[in-house]
């Protein structure tokens, strides 16, 4: 079993991050990733594998932390909603900690996980379940509406990963809007409460909520 806190292998998973995040799996090569980490290209071969398993190992290394963090936010909170906002600040937290993880997961959904591993599938499989745990307790307990776990997570993703890729496309690009131009260029505070009361907004069960809709059903009638 590799030692991923040998100092070799950190300067390896990180120059390959750098380098993965720039250029994407295809573009990387091995004798620059080795060139960037000060080793050779054996020592890459030693320690962790070809292109292919450095790849899956700086994939795994960052969204398999990205769910342990999250997995001890959401169970130090006490009710579903604070669960919820855990998850996502949990989320915004890593992206905006790591700026190189967004290009990665954008180039891996553009290219319909082209070169995603398996082992990172598992990954994303472990933040789902998350999800779906928080989903399914506050339905049970009243609190939100039966929701689609895997939608939820991509509107929780896919605001945050894209709000903070299209930063620099906000502060360089002359015909964007004022208003837009001056938003937060980091997922920052203001912009984690503001996607967090959406979602909460979208997924609260309202009072009355089932007796509204059998009353418009029977309308309809």
């Amino acid at each position: 079993m590799k030692d991923n806190q040998h100092p070799t292998v950190q300067r390896i998973l990180e120059a390959a991050m750098d380098i993965f995040s720039e250029v994407g799996f295809n573009g990387a090569r091995v004798d620059e990733i080795a060139k960037r980490a000060g080793v050779n290209k054996a020592m890459i071969y030693y320690h962790i594998g070809d292109k292919e398993a450095l790849y899956a190992e700086v994939l795994h290394n960052a969204i398999g932390h990205v769910a342990d963090s999250i997995s001890v936010r959401v169970e130090a909170a006490s009710t579903s909603e604070e669960k919820l906002l855990a998850y996502v600040r949990g989320f915004a937290g890593a992206v905006e900690g790591n700026a190189r993880m967004g290009p990665i997961l954008l180039r891996e959904v553009a290219s319909g996980g082209q070169n995603l591993p398996e082992l990172v599938v598992k990954d994303f499989a472990r933040l789902i379940a998350i999800v779906t745990s928080i989903i399914e307790e506050g339905k049970s307990k009243g609190t939100f509406i039966d929701v689609t776990p895997f939608i939820l997570h991509m509107m929780v993703a896919g605001a945050i990963v894209l709000y903070k890729a299209s930063g620099p496309i906000r502060a360089k690009k002359a015909n964007i809007p004022d208003f837009i131009r001056m938003l937060d260029v980091n997922v920052s505070e203001r912009v984690v409460n503001e996607i967090s009361n959406l979602i909460l907004r979208g997924i609260k069960k309202e009072p009355e909520y089932a007796l509204k809709k059998e009353t418009k059903r029977g309308v309809a009638r």
